[in-house]
């Protein structure tokens, strides 16, 4: 019988709505289209033949619809347009014109034919409706060619798209991360084209593999956020899966150009009444695609070319200088310290950081053959080289020389080839070759780039308030990453004639690393105040290496493969039910092994050595779509989830053995105490690189040196898996309505509620309770060599999401979406570093080695989101687009902890937090994240007006954009304060203003299309 589904009542109502004949709708939900097809009273059209043809490219596939009335065809080119031909001998022919399909869910069709005398031939047109989600069992939101050539995409980035989900949360004031309903960006993925593009290694907080999105924003077509996707094909991500689909060739030749620009005088000097002193700049971006037939209806090709030639600004300076950020010390203070390095140790540190060039370059190259009508493949290369220069410490009460930065750049090069094949009506397969490499760089600006290159150690000079920083960064100082990621995955797709559509597959994921990560192997050097580092009395002194003197003896050289099995079902349980179930089973297989450590061994009685080599997890998932009236339609959906976290924390333990590198302290040599100076005459130093000055910072004494030689020494933490590890896992609940009323408004509302299991932590093995201090601490006690454990949280985590949001369009050229998200979303730990040393430190809690589920980093509990867009013909024949975004959300958490934390505990485990020591120690009965910064509110804004071309068929436009609008109009509006993580209790002023997301910034560009 005719089914009264989504596509004939819901999606019907919908093009009523815009004015589309309601004999067919486009819905814009999957690379494939189900069907099906009945007669006037409703009975089976058994024999109809279905053709559907992709327009630009002359496409078509060809199947018979079944004896039940039914039809399958998977394996579509994202996009469109698509013809769909309906072709009976006894019944009216019929044609739909104008589909566009996108990656998510079969695209429906249901259509009942009628008979030759009682109607003309039919031709009906469908809609590119990519913002009206209607057919969904999941939360997602979708964005089409529309937004992404419209909304104002300053740093021509999916962030810009993304954002306009109230659930999503764009760091502006870092480094862009995306963060889904409070969950940290290292549990998202990046899928291109069905492809994971994440940051396999996840050293990143963006969450893209290289500094900026890797691939050029106008070679995409679509872009999804995905929060709690049913289907089993999508794996590797606990918060949401990033989705985006590039463009290709046709048979018709077309490309574009662009060019645009931006300068410091285009930038807010101004804030709140302070006048701003910015650094000089210019900045300038620039890029073409182009698309064709190599043989016509065959053989296609797409590219797509960016190139960025900008600048990094550094926005913090000394008290009284102007800067954006004023940090507690005198330029007096900082001219003493540079001279004393100048004339005493040999080293010029640079000047105060103002701007610095960066660059970053994109290709994508894509080939798409049509080998027959039953066989597809295609064929993708993307390159891109970027780079950035970073502070490595920034916090309020950190200060860097130039020469402290370091050069953050990352090359990668992808390789995609795939294979869509129909065998019969009713089995498709895809078969998919991925692979990866990168290699990715971390340069000191005190080197020459080279490991073991960098001469110079870092310098750390304690003020009253501030920490200097001189040298090459100790994180910088032997560093290097490399990458290779192998990828295969085969799937197939059977339609039965009872309506049920199994998908099933197989997929491999292979990771080959090298990690070279040893801090310290030009030393650090620690100073209380500027006296003692004029006078060489130090108060810390940090040496690590290999034994051979040599750090890449000391890289960690590994891997391991990840390996999935599928399979799902869709079909109607009734007439307006539709559901899909299926199982997802992970297991890793590695035959790799850190290095075992006998003391370790020992003592624990177990071996560092373990991996995860044989883990496993289940994964069901489930989801629901039920027609409720012609109007309305509710989801649900309950799946699990594995995966997204970085595998930079696995490596740490290959990193981190005392075997391969070894570790030495100023302090078991008499260098701290105050009775030698680094200037004494009897002070040896070793390990001088030719030309150097003999002494330190460029050597490193004798004694220090030789203990790491010989494998001796105070070493670090020993880094291990516990033997107990399960792999971390998510459940999310969903459950949501989509409702249009009579007059178009389309009213969307979703609801997940996630618990967080067997989440990945870090504790620090070596400790035991000893019993309970004064107040209440835990004592503790570390009768074994020190260690750092990546283990699992006992404590479950629950997290919750509720979103609304209300879109319309007018026929007076207005569209309009708004929305609202709320979010309370929980963790143990924030593990928001690559480093456990990190992870285990920068948090706040009463117990070290606590597991309490808390308020998670990156929670925004409030976020209004407004986009706003309006076309019209101010000139004759040309269009002007305007367009806004807005948004307003409630500040970032953060914990207030005791001034001096360490003084609660007998032993000091959680190491240093604050200058003094004082760690990150919450009063008793405290939670972290208690306390919250001030609210946001900006609005971006962007004007596109059309100007003439050079040839009919063309088009061009010539724009602008403001980032942060609000921010030009009042200098005191769209300002941005946040506060660290932690605060001292008693700290009047926790939050910091943040320049570059409060500034205004306008950038002028040109467009032409052909």
């Amino acid at each position: 019988m005719f089914r009264n589904t989504k596509l004939s009542r819901t999606a019907i109502a919908v093009a009523m709505s815009i004015g589309m004949s309601t004999a067919a709708m486009a819905q814009v939900t999957s690379s494939g289209m189900t069907g099906s097809i009945v007669g006037p009273q409703g009975n089976p059209a058994a024999g109809t033949v279905v053709t559907v043809t992709h327009e630009p490219t002359g496409a078509t596939k060809t199947v018979t619809v079944s004896a039940n009335g039914t039809f399958n065809l998977t394996g579509l080119r994202v996009g469109g347009p698509y013809t769909i031909k309906l072709d009976s001998e006894s019944l009216n022919d019929e044609t739909i014109t104008g589909v566009f399909l996108t990656l998510g869910e079969d695209y429906p069709i249901e259509v009942a034919l009628i008979s030759d005398q009682d109607v003309e031939r039919i031709s009906v047109t469908g809609s590119r409706m990519s913002s009206v989600a209607f057919g969904k069992n999941s939360p997602a939101t979708t964005f089409g060619i529309d937004t992404l050539e419209n909304v104002p995409a300053i740093n021509r980035d999916i962030t810009d798209i993304l954002r306009i989900d109230p659930r999503v949360y764009v760091d502006e004031a870092g480094q862009n991360s995306i963060q889904c309903a409070g969950k940290s960006p290292r549990f998202n993925s990046l899928t291109v084209d069905g492809v994971r593009l994440s940051d396999s290694f996840g050293l990143n907080s963006n969450g893209y593999p290289t500094e900026r999105m890797p691939f050029s924003f106008d070679a995409i077509e679509q872009v999804a956020v995905e929060l709690a996707p049913v289907s089993v094909i999508y794996g590797g991500f606990t918060a949401c899966n990033i989705n985006a689909v590039a463009k290709t060739g046709t048979n018709e030749f077309h490309g574009s150009a662009f060019y645009d620009y931006t300068n410091d005088s285009l930038k807010g000097d101004s804030l709140e009444g302070d006048n701003i002193a910015l650094s000089s700049f210019n900045e300038k971006r620039y890029g073409f695609t182009v698309g064709g037939p190599l043989i016509q209806d065959t053989l296609f090709f797409f590219a797509a070319y960016e190139k960025l030639e900008g600048n990094n600004l550094f926005e913090r300076g000394a008290t009284g200088s102007g800067a954006v950020v004023e940090v507690e010390l005198t330029q007096a203070e900082l001219d003493e310290i540079a001279s004393i390095s100048n004339t005493l140790y040999g080293f010029d540190p640079g000047g105060i950081p103002a701007s610095l060039a960066n660059e970053d370059e994109k290709l994508l190259i894509k080939l798409d053959w049509n080998i027959n009508q039953q066989h597809r493949a295609s064929f993708t290369y993307n390159y891109n080289d970027g780079l950035n220069f970073n502070q490595s410490d920034g916090d309020d009460s950190e200060f860097e020389f130039e020469k402290h930065l370091y050069e953050r750049g990352a090359e990668l090069t992808s390789l995609v080839g795939s294979l869509y094949s129909d065998w019969t009506d009713s089995f498709s397969t895809e078969i998919r070759i991925v692979n990866q490499e990168l290699d990715n760089r971390q340069n000191s600006r005190a080197g020459d780039g080279t490991i073991g290159g960098n001469d110079f150690g870092e310098i750390r000079v304690e003020l009253d308030n501030v920490d200097v920083y001189l040298g090459s960064d100790d994180s910088r100082q032997a560093n290097d990453l490399n990458w290779e990621q192998f990828g295969l995955i085969l799937r197939g797709t059977y339609y039965f004639d009872n309506d049920h559509t199994v998908t099933f597959g197989y997929e491999r994921d292979e990771l080959d690393v090298f990690n070279l990560f040893v801090q310290h192997t030009e030393t650090e050097i620690r100073f209380d105040g500027i006296e003692n580092f004029r006078n060489g009395f130090a108060d810390a002194i940090y040496y690590n290496n290999a034994p051979s003197g040599n750090p890449l003896d000391a890289a960690a050289d590994w891997g391991y493969a990840v390996n999935s099995l599928y399979i799902q079902d869709n079909f109607y349980l009734t007439d307006d039910l539709s559901v899909t179930a299926g199982l997802r089973y992970e297991w890793y297989t590695s035959s790799d092994a850190p290095a075992e450590n006998a003391q370790f061994v020992e003592q624990y009685g177990f071996s560092n050595s373990g991996t995860i080599d044989g883990e496993g997890l289940l994964q069901p998932r489930i989801g629901l779509n039920y027609t409720l009236s012609d109007n309305t339609e509710l989801r649900g959906g309950l799946a699990l989830y594995s995966g997204g976290n970085p595998n930079v924390w696995l490596s740490n333990n290959f990193s981190n053995t005392n075997v391969t590198q070894f570790g030495a302290r100023g302090r078991d040599y008499g260098y701290t105490d105050g009775s030698r100076s680094l200037f004494d005459a009897d002070v040896v130093y070793s390990g001088l690189e030719a030309g150097v000055p003999n002494g330190p910072g460029y050597g490193v004494p004798s004694e220090m040196f030789d203990a790491v030689a010989g494998g001796t020494g105070a070493n670090f933490e020993v880094n291990y898996l516990d033997p107990g590890f399960k792999l971390p896992s998510e459940l999310k609940l969903t459950a949501g309505m989509t409702h249009l009323t009579d007059s178009g408004y389309v009213f969307d509302v979703d609801l997940i509620i996630s618990r967080t299991y067997d989440a990945a932590i870090i504790l620090k093995g070596d400790l035991v309770e000893e019993g309970i201090t004064d107040n209440g601490y835990i004592d503790y006690a570390s009768p074994n060599i020190d260690s750092f454990k990546l283990t699992n949280s006992t404590a479950d985590s629950t997290s919750l999401s509720l979103a609304g949001s209300m879109t319309k369009s007018w026929d007076n050229g207005i569209q309009l979406t708004t929305g609202y998200a709320y979010s309370d979303a929980e963790d143990s730990q924030p593990m928001n570093s690559a480093v456990a040393f990190s992870n285990y430190q920068f948090r706040a809690y009463t117990n070290p080695n606590e597991q309490v589920s808390s308020l998670s980093d990156w929670n925004i509990e409030h976020r209004i989101t407004v986009d706003f867009r309006y076309t019209v013909e101010l000139i004759d024949g040309l269009q002007t687009r305007f367009s806004a975004f807005g948004l307003s959300q409630s500040g970032s958490p953060y914990s207030r902890v005791l001034e001096n934390g360490n003084s609660e505990f007998g032993f000091t485990p959680f190491l240093e937090r604050f200058d003094s020591g004082s760690g990150a120690v919450l009063p008793i009965g405290s939670s972290r994240n208690s306390f919250e910064s001030s609210w946001w509110t900006k609005v971006d804004i962007s004007v596109r007006q059309d100007i003439p071309a050079f040839a009919e068929g063309h088009s061009a436009n010539v724009y602008f954009i403001v980032d942060n609008f609000t921010n030009m109009l009042n200098d005191d509006w769209g300002v941005l304060y946040e506060a660290p993580n932690t605060v001292r209790i008693g700290d009047t002023t926790p939050e910091t203003r943040q320049g570059d997301a409060s500034q205004w910034e306008l950038r002028f560009g040109v467009q032409y299309k052909f």
